[in-house]
């Protein structure tokens, strides 16, 4: 009884290749994401210069939401994997809404703002009934 081998070699060949393949794209990450630390430190030894330009964003309600909030709320505050924030200030009072702001409420995260920012917010959100 004799066996082909073809289809063995065959297949070692494809996984020998998509091993090779896999290492290749692997180190090229590899060297991306330590660059990308690279950076951070650098950031970070440099005091957060990025911090500074953002500063001026704290008066503008609509800028901080648009940074921070509008990936999970939407652009249009009309919810997304966040809940629809239209009618808010209608449901919710200025002081619950600051509360959610700070700590988070349910799978939303605290201290996504500054508390200057999250003034700005419930002021701007207080208004939306």
């Amino acid at each position: 009884m004799k066996r082909n081998i073809l289809p063995f070699v065959i297949i070692a060949a494809v996984g020998i290749f998509s091993a090779i393949i896999v290492f290749y794209v692997g180190v090229n990450q590899r060297e991306d994401i330590q660059q990308a630390d690279e950076n951070e430190e650098q950031t970070e030894e440099n005091g957060n210069d990025e911090n500074d330009e953002n500063e001026g964003e704290t008066d503008d309600p609509e800028a901080i939401f648009e940074s921070n909030c509008a990936s999970c709320h939407g652009d249009d505050l009309e919810g997304g994997m966040g809940p629809d924030l239209t009618e808010v200030g209608g449901e919710l009072s200025e002081d619950e809404i600051h509360d959610t702001i700070m700590n988070g409420k349910g799978d939303m995260p605290a201290g996504l703002v500054e508390e200057d920012e999250a003034d700005a917010l419930t002021e701007w959100l207080a208004d939306m009934d």
